[in-house]
C-alpha cells in the first residue's frame, strides 16, 4: 500500500518565498519569448531545441539532488511526473515553441494569457471554484492582455493557431492534475518533469526529422543556455513548488505578467517603442494580478479530507 497522496488544496508557506517565487516566473518567463526567438534564428529546431535544454537541465538537478541525499522518486511518481512534463513541456512549451516559427508574438501572448482561464476551468470541473474576485482578476487580466496586443501584427497560419491552443489548454490541465497527486517533493519533481518532457520532445523532433542545418550561432547557443539556466532550472522549479502552495489562479497569473516584460525588454533590448496604449494595457493587467492575490489572501482553502491509500498498480 501508498500514502495517500497529498491533498488538493495548497500547502501552507511563508508569503517571502510565494512572492520570491511569483517574482521568478513573471520576469524570467517574462524574457524567455525574445530568448526562443533569438534561438530558433540562430539555427536551433524547435523541439530539438526544447529537449536539449530540458533534458540537459533535468540531469544536472536530478544529480545534484541525488548527491543532497534526495530521495529518488517511486515507480508511481515517475508515471505522474513523466504525464506531467509531457502535458506541460513536450506540450505546453513545445508547442509554443513551433508556433513561434509563424505565429507573431502579440498573438503568442494573447494564446498563452489564455491560459488561467483554462485552469480556472479544470479547477472548477475538480470542486475547487474559484471565488468572485478570482474570475474578475481573470478577467481583468484578459482584457489587459489583448489591449496590449491590440495594434500589433496578428498574422499566424492555421497550424501556427491550433499549436497555440493546444499548448495553452496542455499547460493548463497538466497543472491542475498535478495537485494532490502521488508527485516527488518539487524540486525533484521538477528534475523528473524536465528529464521526462525533454526526452520526449527529442524523440518528437527527431522521429518528425529535425536535424541541424549548420551549427547553431553564439547568439543561439547563448540564448539555449539562458532558457536551461534561468527558464527551466530557476523558472520551471518555482512554478512547481508554487503549484503546491498556492490556488490555480495565483500560480497561473504568471500568464498576464509576461507579455508586459516581453513588451519592456523589447524596448529596451530590441529598440521597440511603445506609448501611452502599452502602458495603459499593462496597468489593467497589473490590476488583473493583483485581484487575483487579493481573492486569495481574503479566503483561505477548504480542507480536503484525505483520500484513501491506493493499492500499488
Amino acid at each position: 500500500m501508498r500514502p495517500a497522496p497529498a491533498s488538493v488544496g495548497p500547502v501552507s508557506a511563508s508569503p517571502s518565498a510565494i512572492v520570491l517565487a511569483l517574482a521568478s516566473v513573471y520576469l524570467v518567463w517574462g524574457s524567455t519569448y525574445l530568448a526562443i526567438r533569438f534561438a530558433l534564428e540562430g539555427g536551433w529546431p524547435p523541439l530539438l531545441m526544447g529537449g536539449v535544454r530540458f533534458l540537459a537541465c533535468g540531469i544536472g538537478l536530478y544529480a545534484f539532488l541525488r548527491w543532497r541525499g534526495v530521495a529518488a522518486p517511486t515507480r508511481r511518481q515517475w508515471r505522474n511526473a513523466a504525464f506531467v512534463g509531457v502535458l506541460l513541456l513536450g506540450m505546453g512549451n513545445g508547442l509554443v515553441c513551433v508556433a513561434e516559427q509563424t505565429v507573431s508574438s502579440g498573438l503568442a501572448a494573447v494564446a498563452v494569457a489564455s491560459m488561467p482561464l483554462w485552469m480556472a476551468l479544470f479547477a472548477m470541473l475538480r470542486g475547487e471554484r474559484p471565488v468572485r474576485m478570482e474570475w474578475l482578476g481573470l478577467g481583468v487580466g484578459f482584457v489587459g492582455v489583448a489591449w496590449l496586443n491590440a495594434g500589433s501584427s496578428l498574422s499566424a497560419t492555421p497550424a501556427g493557431l491550433v499549436a497555440l491552443l493546444v499548448a495553452a489548454i496542455a499547460w493548463a490541465f497538466g497543472s491542475v492534475w498535478s495537485r494532490g497527486r502521488d508527485l516527488p517533493a518539487p524540486f525533484m519533481s521538477a528534475a523528473a518533469q524536465m528529464l521526462c518532457g525533454g526526452a520526449a520532445m527529442l524523440i518528437v523532433g527527431l522521429a518528425l526529422g529535425e536535424r541541424f542545418a549548420d551549427w547553431p550561432t553564439p547568439r543561439g547557443l547563448l540564448s539555449v543556455g539562458y532558457l536551461a539556466t534561468f527558464g527551466s532550472l530557476i523558472g520551471f522549479s518555482a512554478y512547481i513548488w508554487l503549484l503546491q502552495h498556492v490556488r490555480p489562479a495565483l500560480a497561473g497569473s504568471y500568464a498576464y505578467v509576461n507579455p508586459v516584460i516581453a513588451v519592456l525588454l523589447g524596448a529596451s533590448l530590441a529598440g521597440e517603442r511603445f506609448g501611452a496604449h502599452e502602458l495603459g494595457a499593462m496597468a489593467v493587467v497589473l490590476a488583473g494580478v493583483v485581484a487575483i492575490t487579493l481573492a486569495r489572501a481574503r479566503k483561505a482553502p477548504a480542507p480536503v479530507p484525505p483520500r484513501p491509500a491506493d493499492a500499488e498498480a
